[in-house]
């Protein structure tokens, strides 16, 4: 299933199970004050203090990592390019003979690792891509390898082999960064703790002689845009928050490699 769709869906169920669980609250806190219209409260907030303070606390934790993680994935664009950028550059130090399938095989490259990241969420796009760039990869390194037992009068492994050693480091790093998320049990107690809340928010709701819709979707809808936008940091292929701006690094990149 397409990962925007599974967000999506998540957000939906997050939206329906919250609201169901303010209405049991509330009908719980009115059957308790019609049983006893003299209940004491004392205790109450309490324990609603410390769910609601544990469940905001993890929320702030989550959504800073996930800000975080957003900005490091867009730094690795910048520094991949980069990589890519110097490699190029440094292809000037081979005798001219044999500079020709290496930028030929750097454009392919180029164009690979673009396409890889342009075509998630389409898992399967994007792994033949991914899975083209290695075999690039090895062809890129063996032609250099070879290029550099010519003759120069500069230093050709000296500069060269590092560059590409540079770009293959972070294309690996950049490819890894699309995996890094927290533990999957984060986003569990985070899921439980708000339906947590919500019954203990529906709990006190039912308390008052009126409901209160007000408040009750004004907290509904404050958490699950929360939770969304974690969500759509943590994805930024898929969602409103998008990281693909910062493709036009590879496009300007390759615009400069001309034949």
């Amino acid at each position: 299933m397409h990962t925007g769709l599974i967000a999506l869906s998540l957000i939906a169920g997050l939206l329906a199970t919250m609201l169901l669980l303010l209405e049991l609250g509330r009908r719980f806190g009115k059957r308790r004050l019609a049983e006893d219209p003299d209940v004491a409260r004392a205790g109450q907030g309490i324990v609603d203090g410390a769910v609601f303070s544990l469940m905001g606390l993890l929320i702030a934790f989550t959504f800073s990592g996930a800000a975080a993680r957003f900005d490091a994935r867009r730094a690795m664009v910048v520094q991949e390019a980069n990589a890519i950028g110097t490699a190029w550059l440094r292809l000037d130090v081979l005798p001219a003979s044999v500079q020709p399938p290496l930028r030929q095989g750097l454009r392919d490259y180029t164009k690979a690792r673009l396409a890889v990241f342009q075509k998630i969420p389409d898992v399967e796009a994007a792994s033949a891509e991914l899975r083209k760039a290695a075999v690039l990869q090895q062809q890129i390194w063996t032609n250099a390898i070879a290029a550099c037992r010519e003759p120069s009068p500069i230093p050709a492994t000296m500069l060269l082999l590092p560059a590409l050693n540079q770009m293959f480091d972070m294309a690996s790093t950049r490819t890894a960064g699309v995996l890094m998320h927290p533990p999957l049990i984060i986003y569990e107690v985070l899921i439980l703790l708000v339906m947590a809340s919500s019954l203990l928010a529906g709990y006190s709701l039912g308390m008052g002689k009126t409901r209160n819709w007000f408040r009750a979707i004004a907290f509904v809808f404050t958490i699950v845009l929360a939770v969304y936008v974690i969500l759509d940091f943590e994805f930024p292929r898929v969602g409103l928050i998008r990281i693909h701006g910062m493709d036009s690094m590879f496009v300007e990149l390759l615009e400069t490699m001309k034949p």
